[in-house]
């Protein structure tokens, strides 16, 4: 949606829910993992596109001490008041935004006592392209602009990622908080995790990415992913390397008698995984995008042998996708476990094809993955609410 339109939108459901006015209200992109797949908490270096797909937010401050969320038509208002503690059931996803005013306050900032929120967004939920980050940005530069105050960007995305990190307790790295606040339109956003240190890369206007969502997602993704993250630790503290992305492959082997079958191969997909991105950013830069493609294919690979955070539906998509006219290679993006698959796709891709993979993979699953055809955005604003 345009975002005047979405400005509107936004602006209209808060009075109707809320019966006045929004006092502030932000934006933020979500993210396409374009490389780098569980590379970032490993202080390795990762690429991403913030995509036109957003999170909005509107709050207003309130004179007691309720704080009431609400995100999308239909749904119910959560209200809290006194200490902000995450919460379970229908209503967790409002750890996200009460997620970033204990950030704030942890981050020596004002936060109101209490205020009316609320969320729109045209980003799926389920994706793989990070929506909670979205949030956690967009709430962030609301509840500063509701205050007058104002943060340095990275400092904004480390305290977006201190929320989910600390308060959500998602052990995520900072891809997802780095992309959605430092994206710009035609260009990918390059992280060195190990700094952190921020970047950008041209995505050259002929080249789009295409995302085949699955709308499946492994019922213990979470329990998963942390079990990654364990995993990745201990084969780091095994190592001796304060990050695993540092490490080489002569270290790995080296080290590979005291490691667990597991934690070797995660380490391996780690180690080849930080070399393909930076690989992939040297190909960008020098225009060879057959490379960039046959990179992105390899990652998805490792990720499937590797790091098994692959599923059949996933490995389905990228092989009947790197068999089509245009589509210079596919990988999973985000966590994995269900989700996504991004294709990266030169002009002589066509919609038909997209739709017959679809088709396709109909047939053999039963569903048909939604299709987005996406396009590079500027990352986390404000925006004003009139």
């Amino acid at each position: 949606m345009p975002v005047a339109a979405m400005r509107e939108a936004l602006s209209a459901f808060f009075g109707e829910v809320y019966g006045r006015r929004p006092a502030a209200m932000a934006r933020a992109p979500g993210r396409v993992e374009f490389i780098g797949n569980h590379t970032d908490y490993n202080g390795g270096a990762v690429m991403g596109a913030a995509i036109d797909r957003s999170v909005w937010v509107a709050v207003a401050a309130r004179e007691d001490d309720r704080r009431r969320f609400l995100s999308g038509r239909g749904g119910t208002v959560v209200e809290q008041r006194g200490p902000r503690r995450p919460v379970t059931g229908e209503g967790a996803w409002v750890n996200y935004p009460t997620g970033v005013g204990a950030a704030l306050a942890h981050f020596g900032l004002d936060c109101p006592g209490g205020f009316d929120l609320a969320v729109m967004a045209d980003l799926p939920v389920g994706a793989g392209l990070s929506s909670s980050a979205a949030i956690e940005l967009a709430t962030a530069l609301a509840l500063l602009e509701l205050t007058g105050a104002s943060l340095e960007r990275q400092r904004l995305v480390e305290l977006a990622r201190w929320a989910e990190n600390e308060f959500v307790g998602m052990p995520c790295g900072i891809l997802d908080q780095g992309v959605s606040g430092f994206g710009r339109r035609g260009r990918l956003v390059w992280i060195d995790c190990h700094g952190p240190r921020f970047a950008t890369v041209p995505l050259p206007a002929s080249l789009r990415l295409v995302v085949f969502n699955t709308a499946t997602q492994h019922a213990l993704i979470e329990g998963l992913y942390a079990e990654r993250h364990r995993e990745c630790m201990t084969a780091a503290a095994a190592l001796g390397v304060s990050a695993l992305a540092t490490a080489t492959l002569g270290d790995l082997e080296a080290a590979k008698p005291g490691l667990t079958p597991g934690g070797y191969d995660r380490a391996r997909h780690v180690i080849e995984e930080h070399a393909r991105v930076m690989a992939a950013r040297s190909a960008l830069e020098r225009g060879d995008f057959g490379s960039v493609g046959a990179l992105l294919t390899a990652s998805h690979r490792s990720s499937q042998k590797w790091f098994q955070n692959s599923t059949a539906e996933l490995d389905f998509l990228v092989d009947a996708l790197t068999a089509c006219p245009g589509v210079l290679g596919a990988r999973l993006t985000g966590g994995g476990f269900g989700g996504a698959v991004m294709a990266l796709v030169d002009e002589s891709y066509a919609s038909a094809t997209g739709v017959e993979v679809q088709e396709a993979y109909a047939r053999k699953f039963g569903l048909r993955p939604e299709i987005l055809e996406l396009k590079t955005a500027d990352g986390a604003e404000v925006v004003k609410p009139d």
